[in-house]
């Protein structure tokens, strides 16, 4: 049976995005996936960053634990997962750079037929995670992706995430996911999986 591939790409300032990022990855392992975790980079100058205190240091560290997302990184992926804190209700600025350096491979129809999740943190409740999980499906929709939400197919849905994809709320202080949180990510890394082997299985059959 093939390998499934799955590429979690995200940006995080704080920590929040990245630890359910790293969920997500637990849950697609466990389901036998092959994961890359890859952090999108800073669009803006040092001396920007440097406008909110410890932003240079957290990028640098994360950076060094991720690689950057590449164009090859989709095209070796079954699976695409994106993450990303809210911005004004919408994705990050460097997610969607991410995101829109891929069109060479839209035009070649490379990532048709693919499985395409999200997930996303906010500083606070209410604080437009809704909007900005259903935003990012668009440019998935665009690229040809199975778009795989959440929905309430796992018991920790009742208790935390939405049914668009798993979601944390940081309350301005950066605070960590919560045990909830985590266990509504690690089932979307597992859901995720699934629908992607399943999709890779039939394409593989249908070329056969």
């Amino acid at each position: 049976m093939a390998e499934t591939n799955v590429l979690i790409a995200f940006y995080s300032r704080s920590g929040v995005t990245e630890a359910l990022a790293k969920a997500i990855a637990e849950g697609a392992e466990a389901s036998g996936a092959v994961v890359r975790l890859r952090r999108a980079r800073e669009l803006v100058s040092p001396e920007v960053m440097a406008l909110a205190p410890g932003w240079k240091e957290a990028a640098e560290a994360m950076n060094a634990r991720y690689e950057a997302p590449t164009s090859a990184d989709a095209e070796w992926a079954d699976a695409l997962v994106l993450g990303t804190p809210t911005r004004f209700g919408a994705m990050s600025s460097e997610l969607k750079a991410y995101i829109d350096g891929l069109g060479g491979l839209w035009v070649k129809g490379k990532l048709v037929g693919k499985a395409g999740s999200v997930f996303c943190s906010t500083s606070t409740p209410h604080g437009g995670n809704e909007s900005t999980l259903l935003s990012m499906y668009n440019p998935l929709a665009h690229l040809g992706f199975i778009i795989v939400p959440t929905g309430y197919a796992d018991p920790s849905l009742y208790k935390a995430g939405t049914p668009y994809g798993s979601s944390a709320i940081s309350f301005s202080k950066a605070e960590p996911p919560t045990a909830d949180d985590l266990e509504v990510a690690r089932f979307q890394g597992r859901r995720v999986t699934e629908v992607a082997a399943a999709l890779k299985a039939f394409a593989l059959a249908k070329a056969a």
